[in-house]
């Protein structure tokens, strides 16, 4: 094949149709199979669970997760456990840190009829899909929603 591409300076017809199909397919894939996830304030969606939660980090690394209604204690994190629940945390409070917002305003825990798993934070207005990051690390936040009385 390279020897009849550099004889005659043109590529194969074969190589050129399957590059382009491939082109083409992934190009329809992408277009197609992209399913942006609906935004419940235009859907009129409630969600099935939701929970309203502070994350406070302790001076030993650890991150206490709070009841913002209750004021309990719902969970601490261990420094080198749980590395999802602790980089989404940190994440999330540095763009806090960035807006100048405390810690005093709660995040929004949320699953969804469509299973979306959601953390919102209800002091900046983002939201982080938990589900996108796989069934593993979304059921790390789905154990402080199991843990309310």
């Amino acid at each position: 094949m390279g020897s009849a591409l550099l004889r005659t300076g043109r590529l194969p017809r074969g190589m050129v149709l399957g590059t382009g199909l491939v082109v083409a397919g992934t190009f329809m894939l992408a277009t197609l199979g992209h399913r942006a996830p609906l935004d419940p304030a235009v859907s009129g969606m409630l969600p099935t669970a939701t929970r309203e939660l502070r994350f406070a980090d302790r001076a030993d690394g650890a991150v206490v997760v709070t009841d913002a209604r209750t004021g309990r204690q719902v969970e601490v994190v261990e420094p080198g456990t749980e590395g999802f629940v602790r980089g989404a945390m940190r994440g999330l409070g540095r763009q806090r840190r960035i807006s100048d917002v405390g810690p005093d305003v709660p995040f929004r825990l949320s699953v969804w009829p469509d299973g979306r798993i959601t953390l919102h934070d209800i002091a900046n207005g983002n939201t982080m899909e938990l589900h996108a990051f796989g069934r593993t690390n979304a059921e790390a936040f789905l154990r402080l929603l199991a843990t309310e009385e």
